[in-house]
């Protein structure tokens, strides 16, 4: 996936999750849990997208 797809999608995304923030009420607590899970989502998915993933599930602490 080219870079500037990359940087379009998170644009497009962060332009979503302001307008959701901006224009539907919701309670403070539902927002930050909101905004949390997707900033969760996004971190896994350019993880993902930069083949770092297999690296984080692949580690193993201990024996």
């Amino acid at each position: 996936m080219p870079l500037i797809e990359i940087v379009i999608v998170l644009i497009v995304v962060g332009v979503l999750l302001w307008l959701i923030n901006t224009y539907i009420p919701m309670a403070g607590p539902i927002k930050s849990l909101l905004n949390a899970v997707v900033v969760i989502v996004l971190v896994i998915w350019i993880l993902q997208v930069f083949g770092l993933w297999h690296y984080i599930t692949a580690f193993r602490v201990g024996k």
